[in-house]
């Protein structure tokens, strides 16, 4: 049994979080608020299910488990969140007698702000949905997804958005099925982004909670009066400057582009600056980029789709 799944990668732009009584509360209750976007861009995850006594037959691997991960890409040297969410597939049918090839194929940088952990998540949930044939209703895919980003603390609202697709605000938090998502709708408009290092997202989050949620939950009711991508650039600027993530390289980029009158947002959490511009601007933005040699430029646009299985 083979499938084939994608998860798009997504970029917050500015969340409030929801984690009170985190003990006490089911995990897919909690997660964030906030808006970003989803880019084309992002995980794929083939996963191949043996019988146990094939695959060794055939392979010279550890006998004791029943799985085996790898990845293709950029590389993560993490695979607890994999790990969290095929463990709860096997709580669903018997399958002690199958052994699990999975790999992951990852187009974008990880630890930059680009939700790969959420795109690893949902891509792999999808993947062995189909792969077992286990025909879970697409909201329990995703709450399984969002369980692992939460129990495994690397996001809070990737998993949401990125299930959803496209320019999206999220009005309420939790998992897909309980958290709220409200789509904005764009013209073809081009995505570039530019990534200079990773921040960790665990660490940000227990240092800066009190000033996230200050301003974000403020910045959710704005950006539903407006629905615009320029507003929404606007503020994820005024939320990174205010929470302080600025590095002076960030700063500096921000300042040229905003000299030329180009908009601009910063994604959490990462050192990493985008721009959703029209697509007359893409070689004005490119060309300013192009000057920093030390980051990874990426362009992509809108991806409205969201998770989804490509073929089994």
């Amino acid at each position: 049994m083979e499938s084939v799944a994608f998860c798009p990668a997504h970029v917050t732009g500015f969340f409030k979080a929801h984690l009170k009584n985190a003990d006490e509360e089911k995990s897919e209750n909690l997660g964030s608020m906030g808006a970003g976007f989803s880019i084309k861009q992002g995980v794929t995850t083939k996963v191949r299910v043996y019988r146990k006594e094939e695959y060794f037959l055939n392979n010279n691997e550890d006998k004791n488990s029943n799985f085996k991960i790898t990845t293709v890409g950029y590389q993560s040297d993490k695979t607890d969140i994999s790990e969290f969410v095929l463990n709860e597939f096997l709580k669903i049918g018997e399958f002690s007698e199958k052994f699990f090839e999975i790999e992951h194929d990852i187009s974008i940088p990880v630890g930059y702000g680009l939700g790969s952990s959420s795109a690893v998540a949902l891509s792999l949930s999808y993947a062995l949905d189909q792969a077992l044939n286990t025909r879970l209703d697409k909201k329990i895919i995703g709450q399984i997804a969002h369980n692992a980003e939460v129990n495994c603390k690397t996001g809070l609202g990737d998993v949401l958005a990125s299930f959803h697709g496209g320019f999206e605000i999220r009005t309420s938090p939790g998992a897909p099925g309980i958290g709220s998502v409200k789509k904005i709708p764009t013209d073809k408009i081009s995505i570039i982004m530019i990534c200079f290092s990773p921040i960790s997202t665990n660490k940000f989050i227990k240092e800066k909670m009190s000033q996230i949620n200050g301003l974000g939950g403020k910045m959710v009711n704005r950006l539903l009066e407006s629905e615009n991508y320029d507003h929404f650039q606007e503020m994820s600027l005024e939320f990174a400057e205010y929470v302080n993530v600025m590095t002076p390289k960030m700063t500096k980029l921000v300042s040229e582009l905003r000299d030329n009158k180009i908009k601009c947002g910063i994604a959490l959490f990462g050192e990493t600056v985008f721009s959703m511009i029209p697509k007359d601007k893409e070689n004005k933005v490119l060309d300013i980029l192009k000057k920093y040699p030390d980051g990874i430029i990426i362009k992509s646009e809108l991806d409205d789709d969201g998770a989804r299985v490509l073929y089994n």
